[in-house]
Protein backbone atom coordinates (compact mmCIF):
# COMPACT_ATOMS: atom_id res chain seq x y z
CA UNK A 1 0.00 0.00 0.00
CA UNK A 2 1.35 3.43 -0.99
CA UNK A 3 2.46 5.59 1.65
CA UNK A 4 -0.74 8.09 2.66
CA UNK A 5 1.32 11.16 2.93
CA UNK A 6 3.41 10.22 -0.50
CA UNK A 7 -0.18 9.70 -2.35
CA UNK A 8 -1.76 12.82 -0.72
CA UNK A 9 1.13 15.24 -2.06
CA UNK A 10 1.22 13.80 -5.32
CA UNK A 11 -2.35 14.10 -6.12
CA UNK A 12 -2.67 16.94 -4.77
CA UNK A 13 0.38 18.17 -7.26
CA UNK A 14 -1.42 16.41 -10.41
CA UNK A 15 -5.22 18.17 -9.82
CA UNK A 16 -2.96 21.84 -9.58
CA UNK A 17 -1.16 20.52 -12.70
CA UNK A 18 -4.21 20.04 -14.69
CA UNK A 19 -6.56 22.60 -13.00
CA UNK A 20 -9.05 20.08 -11.55
CA UNK A 21 -10.72 20.15 -8.17
CA UNK A 22 -12.17 17.52 -6.24
CA UNK A 23 -15.49 18.11 -7.94
CA UNK A 24 -13.92 17.99 -11.59
CA UNK A 25 -12.45 14.21 -10.52
CA UNK A 26 -16.17 13.41 -9.53
CA UNK A 27 -17.85 14.49 -12.34
CA UNK A 28 -15.16 13.16 -15.33
CA UNK A 29 -15.62 10.18 -13.42
CA UNK A 30 -18.95 10.02 -13.47
CA UNK A 31 -18.66 10.84 -17.60
CA UNK A 32 -16.51 7.62 -17.90
CA UNK A 33 -19.34 5.74 -15.65
CA UNK A 34 -17.09 5.49 -13.35
CA UNK A 35 -18.24 6.20 -9.28
CA UNK A 36 -16.11 8.70 -7.23
CA UNK A 37 -17.81 9.82 -3.63
CA UNK A 38 -17.11 12.98 -2.99
CA UNK A 39 -16.11 11.81 0.51
CA UNK A 40 -13.81 9.49 -0.70
CA UNK A 41 -11.66 12.36 -2.57
CA UNK A 42 -11.74 13.94 0.21
CA UNK A 43 -10.18 11.62 2.27
CA UNK A 44 -7.61 10.94 -0.86
CA UNK A 45 -6.54 14.79 -0.87
CA UNK A 46 -6.28 14.95 2.77
CA UNK A 47 -4.74 11.89 3.27
CA UNK A 48 -6.36 10.07 5.35
CA UNK A 49 -6.44 6.78 3.05
CA UNK A 50 -5.17 5.66 0.03
CA UNK A 51 -7.85 3.94 -2.96
CA UNK A 52 -7.55 0.79 -3.99
CA UNK A 53 -5.47 0.14 -7.47
CA UNK A 54 -7.77 0.37 -9.78
CA UNK A 55 -9.47 3.94 -8.31
CA UNK A 56 -5.73 5.08 -8.35
CA UNK A 57 -5.89 3.72 -12.01
CA UNK A 58 -8.79 6.16 -12.50
CA UNK A 59 -7.38 8.73 -10.97
CA UNK A 60 -3.88 8.82 -12.85
CA UNK A 61 -5.90 8.19 -16.35
CA UNK A 62 -8.05 11.53 -15.27
CA UNK A 63 -5.21 13.57 -14.49
CA UNK A 64 -3.10 12.20 -17.22
CA UNK A 65 0.11 10.85 -14.96
CA UNK A 66 1.84 7.43 -14.64
CA UNK A 67 -0.11 5.01 -12.53
CA UNK A 68 3.11 3.84 -10.88
CA UNK A 69 4.24 7.43 -9.53
CA UNK A 70 0.90 8.12 -8.58
CA UNK A 71 0.53 5.18 -6.23
CA UNK A 72 4.20 4.30 -4.91
CA UNK A 73 6.36 7.07 -6.83
CA UNK A 74 7.92 4.38 -9.35
CA UNK A 75 7.74 6.93 -12.18
CA UNK A 76 7.67 10.48 -12.76
CA UNK A 77 4.83 12.36 -14.09
CA UNK A 78 3.43 11.71 -17.57
CA UNK A 79 4.02 15.71 -18.60
CA UNK A 80 7.67 15.86 -17.04
CA UNK A 81 8.81 12.54 -17.68
CA UNK A 82 11.50 12.00 -19.99
CA UNK A 83 10.65 10.39 -23.12
CA UNK A 84 11.02 6.48 -22.75
CA UNK A 85 14.21 5.33 -25.10
CA UNK A 86 13.93 2.53 -27.65
CA UNK A 87 15.94 -0.77 -27.49
CA UNK A 88 18.41 -0.59 -30.36
CA UNK A 89 16.85 -2.34 -33.09
CA UNK A 90 13.79 -0.38 -32.58
CA UNK A 91 15.96 2.71 -32.64
CA UNK A 92 17.36 1.20 -36.33
CA UNK A 93 14.00 0.34 -37.61
CA UNK A 94 12.82 3.81 -36.76
CA UNK A 95 15.85 5.27 -38.42
CA UNK A 96 14.83 3.37 -41.54
CA UNK A 97 11.17 4.61 -41.33
CA UNK A 98 12.71 8.25 -41.02
CA UNK A 99 14.86 8.15 -43.98
CA UNK A 100 11.77 6.51 -46.05
CA UNK A 101 9.75 8.90 -44.87
CA UNK A 102 8.86 12.46 -47.04
CA UNK A 103 10.04 15.14 -44.62
CA UNK A 104 7.24 17.21 -44.10
CA UNK A 105 5.27 13.73 -42.64
CA UNK A 106 8.47 13.38 -40.10
CA UNK A 107 7.89 16.80 -39.15
CA UNK A 108 4.26 16.42 -38.56
CA UNK A 109 5.12 13.40 -36.77
CA UNK A 110 7.82 15.17 -34.19
CA UNK A 111 4.75 17.90 -33.85
CA UNK A 112 2.14 15.74 -32.73
CA UNK A 113 4.80 13.76 -30.42
CA UNK A 114 5.52 17.21 -28.44
CA UNK A 115 3.09 17.69 -25.67
CA UNK A 116 0.64 20.52 -25.68
CA UNK A 117 0.93 22.75 -22.87
CA UNK A 118 -2.44 22.62 -20.30
CA UNK A 119 -4.30 25.69 -20.27
CA UNK A 120 -5.92 25.40 -17.00
CA UNK A 121 -8.74 27.39 -15.23
CA UNK A 122 -7.94 31.18 -13.76
CA UNK A 123 -7.27 30.55 -9.99
CA UNK A 124 -9.94 33.00 -9.26
CA UNK A 125 -12.09 30.66 -10.14
CA UNK A 126 -10.90 27.84 -7.29
CA UNK A 127 -13.58 29.16 -4.82
CA UNK A 128 -16.70 30.10 -6.51
CA UNK A 129 -19.75 27.79 -6.88
CA UNK A 130 -22.85 27.61 -8.97
CA UNK A 131 -24.47 24.42 -8.16
CA UNK A 132 -27.59 25.55 -9.38
CA UNK A 133 -26.06 24.42 -12.48
CA UNK A 134 -23.40 22.44 -11.41
CA UNK A 135 -22.36 18.84 -11.13
CA UNK A 136 -25.84 16.84 -10.29
CA UNK A 137 -27.32 19.38 -13.07
CA UNK A 138 -24.54 18.05 -15.73
CA UNK A 139 -25.40 14.02 -14.38
CA UNK A 140 -28.82 14.92 -15.08
CA UNK A 141 -28.35 16.19 -18.33
CA UNK A 142 -25.41 13.07 -19.18
CA UNK A 143 -28.82 10.88 -18.34
CA UNK A 144 -31.07 12.67 -20.58
CA UNK A 145 -28.76 12.56 -23.15
CA UNK A 146 -29.33 8.44 -22.82
CA UNK A 147 -32.65 9.09 -23.25
CA UNK A 148 -34.04 9.06 -19.51
CA UNK A 149 -36.51 11.45 -18.46
CA UNK A 150 -35.16 13.86 -15.47
CA UNK A 151 -37.91 16.01 -13.76
CA UNK A 152 -35.85 19.49 -12.99
CA UNK A 153 -36.90 21.03 -10.04
CA UNK A 154 -33.88 22.79 -9.71
CA UNK A 155 -34.13 26.14 -11.60
CA UNK A 156 -36.56 29.15 -11.23
CA UNK A 157 -37.13 29.13 -15.40
CA UNK A 158 -41.19 29.50 -15.70
CA UNK A 159 -41.33 29.19 -19.66
CA UNK A 160 -40.50 25.37 -19.88
CA UNK A 161 -43.61 24.63 -17.49
CA UNK A 162 -45.91 26.41 -19.61
CA UNK A 163 -46.04 30.42 -18.08
CA UNK A 164 -46.41 32.56 -20.75
CA UNK A 165 -44.94 36.30 -21.33
CA UNK A 166 -48.04 38.65 -21.86
CA UNK A 167 -49.74 39.47 -25.00
CA UNK A 168 -49.26 43.00 -24.88
CA UNK A 169 -45.54 42.45 -23.92
CA UNK A 170 -45.07 40.10 -26.61
CA UNK A 171 -46.79 42.05 -28.90
CA UNK A 172 -45.06 45.34 -28.52
CA UNK A 173 -41.90 44.09 -28.76
CA UNK A 174 -42.58 42.74 -32.27
CA UNK A 175 -43.89 46.64 -33.12
CA UNK A 176 -40.50 47.63 -31.85
CA UNK A 177 -37.74 45.37 -33.34
CA UNK A 178 -37.04 47.50 -36.16
CA UNK A 179 -36.17 50.44 -33.89
CA UNK A 180 -33.93 48.08 -31.76
CA UNK A 181 -30.90 47.71 -34.17
CA UNK A 182 -28.50 49.61 -32.63
CA UNK A 183 -26.67 50.31 -29.61
CA UNK A 184 -28.75 51.90 -26.81
CA UNK A 185 -27.07 53.98 -24.26
CA UNK A 186 -24.88 52.76 -21.71
CA UNK A 187 -27.68 53.03 -18.87
CA UNK A 188 -30.33 52.11 -21.25
CA UNK A 189 -33.58 53.42 -23.46
CA UNK A 190 -35.06 56.45 -22.03
CA UNK A 191 -38.54 55.16 -21.83
CA UNK A 192 -37.26 52.00 -19.99
CA UNK A 193 -35.29 54.24 -17.22
CA UNK A 194 -38.49 56.20 -17.09
CA UNK A 195 -40.48 53.77 -16.39
CA UNK A 196 -38.32 51.83 -13.80
CA UNK A 197 -37.71 55.73 -11.84
CA UNK A 198 -41.84 55.59 -11.88
CA UNK A 199 -41.95 52.08 -10.24
CA UNK A 200 -39.13 53.33 -8.24
CA UNK A 201 -41.72 56.25 -6.63
CA UNK A 202 -44.19 53.82 -6.07
CA UNK A 203 -42.00 51.46 -3.87
CA UNK A 204 -40.86 55.25 -1.74
CA UNK A 205 -37.28 54.92 -2.89
CA UNK A 206 -35.95 58.27 -2.38
CA UNK A 207 -33.79 60.39 -4.06
CA UNK A 208 -34.03 58.53 -7.10
CA UNK A 209 -33.17 60.03 -10.65
CA UNK A 210 -32.77 59.04 -14.43
CA UNK A 211 -29.03 59.00 -14.15
CA UNK A 212 -29.07 56.73 -11.42
CA UNK A 213 -30.89 54.09 -13.24
CA UNK A 214 -28.82 51.32 -15.16
CA UNK A 215 -30.70 48.05 -17.30
CA UNK A 216 -28.76 45.21 -17.13
CA UNK A 217 -29.07 41.75 -19.07
CA UNK A 218 -30.55 40.45 -16.25
CA UNK A 219 -29.81 40.92 -12.69
CA UNK A 220 -27.18 39.13 -12.67
CA UNK A 221 -24.83 41.00 -14.98
CA UNK A 222 -25.37 44.17 -12.53
CA UNK A 223 -24.53 42.42 -10.04
CA UNK A 224 -21.55 41.07 -11.27
CA UNK A 225 -20.79 45.08 -12.91
CA UNK A 226 -20.91 46.61 -8.85
CA UNK A 227 -19.15 44.02 -6.88
CA UNK A 228 -16.02 44.91 -9.45
CA UNK A 229 -16.93 48.53 -8.91
CA UNK A 230 -16.74 48.12 -5.55
CA UNK A 231 -14.16 45.80 -4.18
CA UNK A 232 -10.87 45.14 -3.91
CA UNK A 233 -8.91 42.52 -2.50
CA UNK A 234 -9.40 41.93 1.03
CA UNK A 235 -12.60 44.03 1.12
CA UNK A 236 -15.75 42.01 2.87
CA UNK A 237 -19.12 42.47 2.09
CA UNK A 238 -21.91 40.13 3.75
CA UNK A 239 -24.51 38.02 1.98
CA UNK A 240 -27.13 35.86 3.59
CA UNK A 241 -26.56 32.14 4.11
CA UNK A 242 -28.66 30.76 2.28
CA UNK A 243 -28.48 32.58 -0.34
CA UNK A 244 -28.29 32.77 -3.98
CA UNK A 245 -25.05 32.00 -5.41
CA UNK A 246 -24.51 34.47 -8.03
CA UNK A 247 -23.80 37.09 -4.92
CA UNK A 248 -20.91 34.80 -3.45
CA UNK A 249 -19.32 34.05 -6.52
CA UNK A 250 -19.20 37.57 -7.73
CA UNK A 251 -17.48 39.11 -5.16
CA UNK A 252 -15.08 36.63 -4.87
CA UNK A 253 -14.44 37.14 -8.42
CA UNK A 254 -14.16 40.67 -7.88
CA UNK A 255 -11.53 39.74 -5.25
CA UNK A 256 -13.70 40.57 -2.15
CA UNK A 257 -14.51 37.85 0.71
CA UNK A 258 -17.86 37.06 1.17
CA UNK A 259 -18.90 37.04 4.74
CA UNK A 260 -21.90 34.87 5.38
CA UNK A 261 -24.80 36.08 8.34
CA UNK A 262 -27.13 33.51 9.28
CA UNK A 263 -30.99 33.35 8.32
CA UNK A 264 -32.52 31.89 10.82
CA UNK A 265 -35.14 28.83 9.83
CA UNK A 266 -36.71 29.02 13.72
CA UNK A 267 -37.69 33.00 12.38
CA UNK A 268 -39.15 31.87 9.25
CA UNK A 269 -35.72 32.54 7.74
CA UNK A 270 -35.40 36.10 8.49
CA UNK A 271 -31.85 37.03 9.11
CA UNK A 272 -30.09 36.99 12.17
CA UNK A 273 -29.33 40.44 13.40
CA UNK A 274 -26.89 39.29 15.98
CA UNK A 275 -24.74 37.26 13.52
CA UNK A 276 -24.78 39.63 10.91
CA UNK A 277 -23.39 42.41 12.80
CA UNK A 278 -21.03 40.11 14.92
CA UNK A 279 -19.36 39.42 11.39
CA UNK A 280 -18.68 43.43 10.57
CA UNK A 281 -14.78 44.31 10.67
CA UNK A 282 -13.10 47.05 9.39
CA UNK A 283 -12.86 45.66 5.79
CA UNK A 284 -16.36 45.57 5.42
CA UNK A 285 -17.89 47.46 3.05
CA UNK A 286 -22.03 46.54 2.31
CA UNK A 287 -24.53 44.12 3.37
CA UNK A 288 -26.59 42.29 0.51
CA UNK A 289 -30.40 41.29 1.30
CA UNK A 290 -31.96 39.13 -1.04
CA UNK A 291 -35.65 40.18 -0.10
CA UNK A 292 -37.98 38.33 -0.96
CA UNK A 293 -35.75 35.56 -0.71
CA UNK A 294 -34.22 32.63 -2.73
CA UNK A 295 -34.32 30.23 -1.94
CA UNK A 296 -36.52 30.18 0.92
CA UNK A 297 -39.19 32.36 -0.27
CA UNK A 298 -38.96 34.55 2.91
CA UNK A 299 -40.28 38.07 2.67
CA UNK A 300 -38.62 40.38 5.47
CA UNK A 301 -40.90 42.60 7.75
CA UNK A 302 -40.15 46.14 8.12
CA UNK A 303 -39.48 45.75 11.27
CA UNK A 304 -36.10 43.54 10.49
CA UNK A 305 -35.70 45.49 7.67
CA UNK A 306 -35.42 49.09 9.91
CA UNK A 307 -32.77 47.22 12.02
CA UNK A 308 -31.08 46.10 9.00
CA UNK A 309 -30.61 50.13 7.86
CA UNK A 310 -29.65 50.86 11.60
CA UNK A 311 -26.79 48.37 11.36
CA UNK A 312 -25.82 49.49 8.02
CA UNK A 313 -26.09 53.59 9.65
CA UNK A 314 -23.83 52.57 12.64
CA UNK A 315 -20.97 50.62 10.68
CA UNK A 316 -21.17 53.38 7.32
CA UNK A 317 -22.18 50.05 5.10
CA UNK A 318 -23.64 50.34 1.19
CA UNK A 319 -26.52 48.59 1.18
CA UNK A 320 -27.14 46.17 -1.60
CA UNK A 321 -30.96 44.78 -2.16
CA UNK A 322 -32.03 41.79 -4.71
CA UNK A 323 -35.35 41.83 -5.38
CA UNK A 324 -36.49 40.94 -8.55
CA UNK A 325 -39.01 38.65 -6.68
CA UNK A 326 -41.05 41.52 -5.01
CA UNK A 327 -43.84 41.34 -7.09
CA UNK A 328 -44.49 37.57 -6.38
CA UNK A 329 -45.49 37.87 -3.04
CA UNK A 330 -48.87 35.91 -1.50
CA UNK A 331 -50.98 36.25 1.39
CA UNK A 332 -51.87 39.51 1.36
CA UNK A 333 -48.10 40.56 2.25
CA UNK A 334 -46.84 44.11 1.13
CA UNK A 335 -42.81 44.18 0.16
CA UNK A 336 -41.19 47.11 1.32
CA UNK A 337 -38.19 48.04 0.01
CA UNK A 338 -35.15 48.72 2.00
CA UNK A 339 -34.22 51.92 0.34
CA UNK A 340 -37.23 53.58 1.23
CA UNK A 341 -36.16 53.44 4.70
CA UNK A 342 -32.60 54.35 3.99
CA UNK A 343 -32.58 58.05 2.70
CA UNK A 344 -29.59 58.57 4.09
CA UNK A 345 -27.75 55.85 2.97
CA UNK A 346 -25.56 54.57 -0.35
CA UNK A 347 -28.44 51.90 -1.38
CA UNK A 348 -28.58 49.69 -4.86
CA UNK A 349 -32.00 48.25 -5.32
CA UNK A 350 -32.10 45.36 -8.44
CA UNK A 351 -35.48 43.89 -10.18
CA UNK A 352 -36.69 42.92 -13.54
CA UNK A 353 -38.85 41.63 -15.60
CA UNK A 354 -37.64 37.42 -15.52
CA UNK A 355 -39.49 36.61 -13.06
CA UNK A 356 -43.06 38.81 -12.90
CA UNK A 357 -43.50 38.60 -16.34
CA UNK A 358 -42.60 35.25 -17.09
CA UNK A 359 -39.83 36.49 -19.69
CA UNK A 360 -36.39 34.90 -17.70
CA UNK A 361 -34.68 34.63 -21.62
CA UNK A 362 -35.63 38.23 -22.51
CA UNK A 363 -32.81 38.88 -20.03
CA UNK A 364 -34.15 42.49 -18.76
CA UNK A 365 -33.26 43.61 -15.25
CA UNK A 366 -32.38 46.99 -13.50
CA UNK A 367 -30.60 48.21 -10.77
CA UNK A 368 -31.65 51.98 -8.92
CA UNK A 369 -28.88 54.11 -6.95
CA UNK A 370 -30.59 55.77 -4.29
CA UNK A 371 -30.29 57.76 -1.24
CA UNK A 372 -26.99 59.06 -0.20
CA UNK A 373 -25.10 59.56 -3.58
CA UNK A 374 -22.35 62.11 -2.22
CA UNK A 375 -20.46 59.35 -0.55
CA UNK A 376 -20.71 56.61 -3.75
CA UNK A 377 -19.30 58.84 -6.51
CA UNK A 378 -16.23 57.02 -6.88
CA UNK A 379 -18.38 53.86 -6.75
CA UNK A 380 -20.61 55.09 -9.53
CA UNK A 381 -17.48 56.35 -11.15
CA UNK A 382 -16.48 52.40 -12.12
CA UNK A 383 -20.39 51.60 -12.26
CA UNK A 384 -20.06 53.97 -14.87
CA UNK A 385 -16.79 52.93 -16.55
CA UNK A 386 -18.04 48.86 -16.72
CA UNK A 387 -21.52 50.02 -18.09
CA UNK A 388 -19.52 52.15 -21.22
CA UNK A 389 -17.01 48.79 -21.45
CA UNK A 390 -20.12 46.23 -21.65
CA UNK A 391 -22.06 49.26 -24.47
CA UNK A 392 -25.58 48.14 -23.47
CA UNK A 393 -28.13 45.72 -22.57
CA UNK A 394 -30.31 43.86 -24.99
CA UNK A 395 -32.15 46.43 -26.20
CA UNK A 396 -35.33 44.51 -27.76
CA UNK A 397 -35.70 43.45 -24.31
CA UNK A 398 -35.63 47.40 -23.27
CA UNK A 399 -38.12 48.33 -25.15
CA UNK A 400 -40.86 46.36 -23.19
CA UNK A 401 -40.40 47.98 -19.98
CA UNK A 402 -42.40 50.53 -19.96
CA UNK A 403 -45.37 48.36 -21.19
CA UNK A 404 -44.19 45.49 -18.49
CA UNK A 405 -44.47 47.80 -15.58
CA UNK A 406 -47.37 50.10 -17.11
CA UNK A 407 -49.69 47.96 -17.95
CA UNK A 408 -51.94 44.83 -16.45
CA UNK A 409 -49.66 42.39 -13.96
CA UNK A 410 -50.87 39.00 -14.88
CA UNK A 411 -48.76 37.71 -12.36
CA UNK A 412 -51.05 38.58 -9.92
CA UNK A 413 -53.48 36.32 -10.90
CA UNK A 414 -50.95 33.43 -10.30
CA UNK A 415 -50.21 34.78 -6.65
CA UNK A 416 -53.28 34.96 -5.37
CA UNK A 417 -55.79 32.10 -3.81
CA UNK A 418 -56.64 29.67 -6.99
CA UNK A 419 -54.00 31.03 -8.79
CA UNK A 420 -51.52 28.31 -10.15
CA UNK A 421 -48.22 29.57 -8.11
CA UNK A 422 -50.28 30.08 -4.77
CA UNK A 423 -51.78 26.23 -5.19
CA UNK A 424 -48.96 24.89 -6.10
CA UNK A 425 -47.19 26.24 -3.07
CA UNK A 426 -49.85 24.94 -0.62
CA UNK A 427 -49.89 21.80 -2.26
CA UNK A 428 -46.15 21.35 -2.23
CA UNK A 429 -45.43 22.95 1.30
CA UNK A 430 -48.32 20.30 2.64
CA UNK A 431 -46.79 17.31 1.12
CA UNK A 432 -43.40 17.38 2.13
CA UNK A 433 -44.24 18.33 5.76
CA UNK A 434 -46.25 15.17 5.50
CA UNK A 435 -42.74 13.13 5.13
CA UNK A 436 -41.51 11.71 8.09
CA UNK A 437 -37.77 12.93 8.67
CA UNK A 438 -39.09 16.44 6.60
CA UNK A 439 -39.93 19.63 7.84
CA UNK A 440 -40.56 23.12 5.63
CA UNK A 441 -41.25 26.43 6.63
CA UNK A 442 -43.93 27.89 4.31
CA UNK A 443 -42.63 30.64 1.48
CA UNK A 444 -44.59 33.84 1.52
CA UNK A 445 -43.24 34.92 -2.22
CA UNK A 446 -41.22 33.45 -5.50
CA UNK A 447 -41.76 30.22 -6.24
CA UNK A 448 -39.10 27.95 -4.50
CA UNK A 449 -39.24 26.35 -0.54
CA UNK A 450 -35.98 25.11 1.21
CA UNK A 451 -37.35 21.84 3.28
CA UNK A 452 -34.81 20.63 6.21
CA UNK A 453 -34.46 16.77 5.86
CA UNK A 454 -33.27 14.94 9.69
CA UNK A 455 -29.43 14.20 8.85
CA UNK A 456 -29.79 12.02 11.72
CA UNK A 457 -32.70 9.64 10.26
CA UNK A 458 -31.01 9.61 6.75
CA UNK A 459 -27.44 9.22 8.02
CA UNK A 460 -26.92 12.45 5.04
CA UNK A 461 -23.26 13.64 5.59
CA UNK A 462 -23.22 14.92 2.15
CA UNK A 463 -25.83 16.87 0.42
CA UNK A 464 -24.40 16.80 -3.14
CA UNK A 465 -24.15 12.76 -2.80
CA UNK A 466 -28.22 12.63 -1.48
CA UNK A 467 -29.39 14.95 -4.87
CA UNK A 468 -27.13 12.36 -7.05
CA UNK A 469 -28.95 9.46 -5.44
CA UNK A 470 -32.42 10.84 -5.63
CA UNK A 471 -31.43 11.78 -9.31
CA UNK A 472 -30.70 8.16 -10.13
CA UNK A 473 -33.20 6.34 -8.06
CA UNK A 474 -36.43 8.79 -8.89
CA UNK A 475 -34.78 10.70 -11.95
CA UNK A 476 -35.57 14.29 -9.55
CA UNK A 477 -33.22 16.92 -10.14
CA UNK A 478 -32.91 19.19 -6.60
CA UNK A 479 -30.57 21.52 -5.83
CA UNK A 480 -28.42 20.91 -2.61
CA UNK A 481 -28.55 23.21 0.29
CA UNK A 482 -24.71 23.96 0.05
CA UNK A 483 -25.10 25.09 -3.24
CA UNK A 484 -27.23 27.99 -1.45
CA UNK A 485 -23.85 28.57 0.48
CA UNK A 486 -25.72 26.73 3.70
CA UNK A 487 -22.70 25.12 5.74
CA UNK A 488 -24.77 22.03 6.42
CA UNK A 489 -25.93 19.06 4.63
CA UNK A 490 -29.68 19.07 6.02
CA UNK A 491 -31.11 21.67 3.18
CA UNK A 492 -32.28 21.16 -0.62
CA UNK A 493 -34.89 23.39 -2.69
CA UNK A 494 -37.44 23.02 -4.89
CA UNK A 495 -38.84 24.58 -7.79
CA UNK A 496 -42.22 24.01 -7.41
CA UNK A 497 -43.64 25.67 -10.97
CA UNK A 498 -44.46 22.77 -12.90
CA UNK A 499 -47.87 22.02 -13.10
CA UNK A 500 -49.87 20.30 -10.38
CA UNK A 501 -50.11 16.70 -11.80
CA UNK A 502 -46.30 16.63 -11.85
CA UNK A 503 -45.79 17.86 -8.86
CA UNK A 504 -48.06 15.31 -7.50
CA UNK A 505 -45.66 12.72 -9.36
CA UNK A 506 -42.98 14.52 -8.11
CA UNK A 507 -43.75 14.55 -4.24
CA UNK A 508 -45.31 11.04 -4.21
CA UNK A 509 -41.65 9.30 -5.78
CA UNK A 510 -39.86 12.13 -3.09
CA UNK A 511 -41.97 10.61 -0.11
CA UNK A 512 -41.03 6.73 -1.27
CA UNK A 513 -37.63 7.67 -1.74
CA UNK A 514 -37.24 8.97 2.00
CA UNK A 515 -39.13 5.91 3.14
CA UNK A 516 -35.90 3.99 2.98
CA UNK A 517 -33.35 6.16 1.93
CA UNK A 518 -30.20 5.92 4.28
CA UNK A 519 -27.01 7.44 2.74
CA UNK A 520 -24.22 5.11 3.03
Amino acid sequence: MPDRTLFSERLSEAMARAGLKQADLIHIASQRGKKLGKSQVSQYVSGKTVPRRNVVALLADILAVDEDWLADGAATPAAHAPAAQPAPAARATARSVAAATPASSHQATSQRSTPMRQFTKSAKLDNVLYDVRGPVADEAARMEAEGLRILKLNIGNPAPFGFRTPDEVVTDMRQQLPECEGYSDSKGLFSARKAIMQYAQLKHIPNVSMDGIYTGNGVSELIQLCMNALLDTGDEILIPSPDYPLWTACATLAGGTPVHYVCDEEAEWNPDLADLESKITSNTKAIVIINPNNPTGAVYPREVLEQIVEIARKHQLMIFSDEIYDRLCMDGIKHVSIASLAPDLPCVTFSGLSKSHMIAGYRIGWMILSGNKRCMRDFIYGINMLSNMRLCSNVPAQSIVQTALGGYQSVERYVEPGGRIYEQREYVYKALNEIPGITAVKPKAAFYIFPKMDVERFNITDDEQFALDLLHEKRILITRGGGFNWNKPDHFRIVYLPRMEVLREALTDLADFFAHYRQA
